[in-house]
């Protein structure tokens, strides 16, 4: 679903957006260097936007109610992050380097000149850097708040549901453990078995686990190696999943025999 992909935007806008955060406003060539992978994240960014844009505009979500907000928001996020990327730019072209004039030019290597040039470049330096980071706070924001109109938007018009499986009890209450966090998938060393342990040490059956993972209803984290320990958490179909299939809970029934009335009781001592 889009929405786990809009999740997974909303985390690395926050993360470049603590990235640049950290960027200290002192010109010269190591801000520089600096600033190059900045922007070109944000560049990258800006293009699986679109890209989750376009996916959406193109779906069956736009035929749900209120679809139209969460579009008009995934575009905000496209124009802030390109605020953002004009931010950084500016950063770029306000930041004084050292380089050799044109010949009798008035010398520009003078120390009392440099230090003049960066006292003034700094607070233009410092301003670009924190809009920069406020505008991809916006995007973390934006693609966050889209992801759970999405959420909203089907649990309220269930009949806009993509199509999901039938979960069995012991499938949805599978998944239901691996929901509440701490879920890891490992492989044995000798029999190459996986092994799947919930948080509090309980082994989660592989038939059930097979069934989640086959329907995209877990993820399980990539890693280098199968052998090492995994994380698994549930992507926002499985989530739907568990909201729409819910197992009613069936009544308690009693053993204990229904109290005989007075009357009964005492037509029988007769």
């Amino acid at each position: 679903m889009q929405v786990d992909h809009l999740r997974q935007l909303g985390a690395d806008f926050g993360a470049l957006k603590t990235s640049v955060s950290t960027l200290k406003a002192q010109p010269g060539s190591e801000l520089l260097k600096q600033l190059a992978p900045k922007i070109a994240q944000v560049h990258e960014l800006i293009g699986r936007t679109v890209m989750r844009l376009v996916a959406l505009d193109g779906s069956q979500y736009t035929l749900v109610p209120g679809s139209r907000p969460a579009l008009e928001a995934l575009g905000s996020v496209v124009e802030a992050a390109s605020v953002a990327a004009l931010d950084l730019a500016s950063a770029v072209a306000d930041n004084p380097l050292e380089g050799t004039v044109f010949a009798g030019s008035p010398p520009l290597d003078d120390d009392t000149v440099r230090k003049a040039r960066h006292a003034e470049a700094a607070p233009r330096l410092a301003e670009a850097l924190g809009d920069a980071a406020h505008q991809l706070d916006l995007c973390a924001t934006g693609c966050l708040y889209t992801a759970s109109g999405i959420i909203r938007d089907l649990k309220e018009h269930p009949e806009h549901l993509p199509p999901l499986p039938q979960l069995t009890s012991a499938q949805y209450a599978a998944l239901e453990e691996i929901a509440q966090g701490g879920t890891s998938v490992s492989r044995s060393l000798r029999s190459s078995r996986e092994t799947v342990l919930a948080d509090d040490g309980s082994t989660i059956h592989s038939k059930p686990f097979t069934v989640l993972a086959d329907n995209k209803l877990i993820r399980i984290q990539q890693g280098t190696s199968l052998f090492v320990s995994r994380k698994v958490t549930v992507t926002a179909a499985g989530r739907l999943a568990l909201d729409t299939q819910k197992p009613a809970r069936t009544p308690t029934t009693s053993n204990a025999k229904a109290p005989v009335p007075a009357a009964a009781a005492a037509g029988r001592r007769r």
